[in-house]
Formats: structure tokens, C-alpha cells, sequence
């Protein structure tokens, strides 16, 4: 079924005739603008949805999309900065950035973001806005409504049903699973971020106090936070892929040891990827997900829009257009790109909930509800602490 755009617009701006002028009034200066929006350009599915998103922008608002491709989000960001030390307050030649973590926080600082202009938009309406949502913050940074959520990733693990019957119900029990079937699981090294990950998970499990992760590590409270962490890991490692001497370099590299059948189960930051990997063949066709009980690590992709965007109002349209729930089902559809949607489902009318049931399904894709909570990133310093004392612990 497919979701009017302009009823779920007419809606939001019926009820609120200041947003509706406010509106208005941006998209008759957004009309005949082209949107250099800057993106990570290594995917080749997402780079296909922005494209879609510019013809859709197009043909509804004469807003056009340009995707500036780059390998590193850092790229923009220096640009902004770089034009911010020149004296160059508008027509800056990044218009929207799709952003995150450390990049989001060091614009954020040093005041080189537009807004705060995300509850300016009529489909914020379906988001989840509350102070701990996933929306809401970025890296334990408050967002403040300077970025607009896009996209939502989550920690997953993915198995070999042919080979287990019931995967680990919780990290703790990774333990006994382990002991009970040697070599056939490993992590990628945590010098990687799916490592670092794995441990993060681990860690939010385990903590006596999970709250301190949203705090900057310190001396004094990170021992008592990782001492159960650090038990857990020794128990586990003996039984661990090659006796934990060696571990894959990264994601790809342990899939192929399950595609392989030299492990049995692996992990993603993409719920719906094993199910496209199973189509590409780069996994087996009885592989599936699951996640521990409580949720699993999970953070929002942003769009920002830097202060002196030169296409400032067409950025907002563009924005605006990610968050209708008709954008959203396509952006979740398997075939399209399988990213889940940032909407909160209790906010969505029926006719948009259909949209979403109605989406194609595979074996290997699970539902929103099948993922459980989505839990918060600790504060980035925790993954650097991690990560030293793991190299510190168990390299030589």
C-alpha cells in the first residue's frame, strides 16, 4: 500500500497553521535549488536511495540532489571549517552532511551547524524525540535538534541454523556455548570497529552499573565498570577460533570463515544484511540473526546542514522528505536497501503501518520487533579504553 506524502504533510500542517506558514514559506525558497548532499559513497544500494530521493524531491518540489561522494566524512567537515576560517558565512559548498559521533560533536562545538531546525520540520512528527531516545543523542552527545535522523543500525549476530539450534540467549552465555563448541566462534580484532563492538556489547551486558558508560571513562570508575567484562573475556577465549591467537581482521573476513563453515556464528551493524548476503551468495541459505535478550547497541544515521549552506532551505525539504513514512518503507524495503526506519511505529497511522507490514520479507530479515531495545552507544572514550587494554592484554 502505498502512503500519501501530501496527506501525511497536510495532517502535520493543518494542526500547526504557524508550522504550515513557516513551511510553506520554505519550500517556495527551496523551489529550483540543487542540494549538495556529502555521503559516505562506498555503498552502492545507499548511493542508489539517495539518487531516488532526488528524483522524488524533483518531481514534488523542484529540489534537486547532488550526492558529493566521500570516503571519509571528515572530507566535508574540514571544507566547513576551512570556510568558516575564511570568512565565508554563506554560500558554503556543502549543503547537508550525512554524519555521526566525533564529526557531529566537533561541528557542533565549534558552531558550525544551522538550527536547531529539526522540530521545524512537519514529519518530525513520527519521531521518537524523548531526551534518551536513540534520536535524540549521538554518541552521548545531546543532538539539540541540529541533525536529523535518517537511518537506524544495530549490532546483530548471525548464525548457521543448520548447525546450532539455539544461539547464545545473552552474552554471559557465549561462555558455556563456547566450551561446548571449540574454534567455532571468534570476534573481529577490536582494532576494527565490529570488535570494539562486540566488546561494547559485552560490556553494557556485564557492568554492575551500566549508566557510568554514558560518562566520559575516568580512573576511578573504570575498572569496577570493565572487571566483569575482563573476566568474561578469559573465560571465553580459550575456546575461541584458533584457541584465540588469531582473530579476523574485520566483518568481512570472519563471514567468509562462517560462509566457509570454519565458525558458526559472526555479527553486523546491518540487521538485513545477512539476508542480502544469503541472496549474493556470500552466506549460506540456512544462516539467520538473532540478538542477545535486552536489546543490542544501536545508533541513528544523521543528516546536518552546515551554518553557511548555500542550498539551506532545499536541505530542509530534503531533510523533511527522509522522515515520511512513504520514504521510510521504501528506504526499509530488502530490495531497495533494508536500513530500518527511524520512525516510532505508535506515531504511524494505519495506512502507514501497512506500508510497513507490507514490505517483502526473507528468512534471514527480521522484524523491528525481533531486534528488541535498542540500546545506547557508550561514551566514545570507553571504546578507546577497550580497545588499548584488549591490545595490551592479549597481543604480543
Amino acid at each position: 500500500m502505498r502512503v500519501s506524502l501530501t496527506a501525511a504533510l497536510s495532517v502535520a500542517l493543518l494542526s500547526t497553521p504557524a508550522l504550515a506558514q513557516d513551511w510553506q514559506a520554505t519550500l517556495d525558497a527551496a523551489r529550483g535549488q540543487t542540494v549538495y548532499w556529502n555521503a559516505w559513497g562506498g555503498d552502492e544500494r545507499t548511493n542508489a536511495f539517495i539518487a531516488w530521493v532526488g528524483q522524488q524531491t524533483s518531481a514534488r518540489h523542484g529540489v534537486s540532489v547532488q550526492q558529493v561522494k566521500l570516503t571519509d566524512t571528515a572530507e566535508a567537515v574540514t571544507r566547513v571549517i576551512s570556510e568558516k576560517a575564511a570568512g565565508q558565512a554563506d554560500g558554503g559548498s556543502v549543503d547537508m552532511i550525512w554524519i555521526n559521533g566525533p564529526n557531529f560533536l566537533a561541528m557542533k562545538d565549534k558552531g558550525l551547524l544551522h538550527g536547531p531546525f529539526v522540530a521545524t520540520l512537519p514529519n518530525a512528527q513520527y519521531l521518537d524525540l524523548s531526551p534518551a531516545s536513540p534520536n535524540s543523542v549521538d554518541f552521548t552527545v545531546p543532538v539539540d535538534g541540529m541533525e536529523s535522523p535518517w537511518r537506524l543500525a544495530k549490532f546483530v549476530f548471525n548464525y548457521d541454523s543448520a548447525r546450532i539450534d539455539v544461539p547464545p540467549a545473552t552474552m554471559a552465555a557465549f561462555i558455556d556455548w563456547a566450551a561446548a563448541n571449540p574454534g567455532r566462534f571468534t570476534h573481529p580484532d577490536p582494532s576494527n570497529f565490529m570488535g570494539a563492538t562486540f566488546l561494547k556489547q559485552a560490556l553494557i551486558e556485564l557492568t554492575p552499573e551500566v549508566a557510568v558508560l554514558q560518562q566520559p571513562v575516568t580512573d576511578a570508575n573504570y575498572e569496577a565498570a570493565t572487571a566483569p567484562l575482563w573476566a568474561w573475556y578469559e573465560a571465553l577465549k580459550p575456546n575461541l577460533w584458533r584457541a584465540g591467537k588469531a582473530f579476523p581482521e574485520n566483518q568481512s573476513v570472519q563471514q567468509q570463515l562462517m560462509n566457509d563453515g570454519e565458525i558458526d556464528i559472526a555479527m553486523s551493524f546491518d540487521p538485513a544484511s545477512t539476508a542480502g548476503d544469503i541472496a549474493q551468495g556470500l552466506l549460506p541459505d540456512t544462516a539467520r540473526v538473532f540478538v542477545p535478550e535486552g536489546g543490542t547497541i544501536g545508533n541513528v544515521s544523521f543528516v546536518a546542514i552546515p551554518f553557511n549552506a548555500a542550498n539551506r532551505d532545499g536541505a530542509m525539504v530534503v531533510a523533511n522528505f527522509l522522515l515520511a513514512p512513504e520514504t521510510q518503507a521504501h528506504m526499509q524495503n530488502i530490495e531497495v536497501l533494508g536500513s530500518f526506519s527511524v520512525l516510532d511505529p505508535a506515531k504511524l497511522d494505519g495506512d502507514a503501518q501497512a506500508a510497513f507490514s507490507g514490505l517483502p520479507t526473507a528468512p534471514a530479515l527480521p522484524t523491528l520487533e525481533a531486534l528488541g531495545p535498542t540500546l545506547l552507544e557508550p561514551h566514545a572514550s570507553w571504546m578507546t579504553r577497550l580497545t588499548a587494554e584488549w591490545a595490551q592484554r592479549y597481543t604480543r
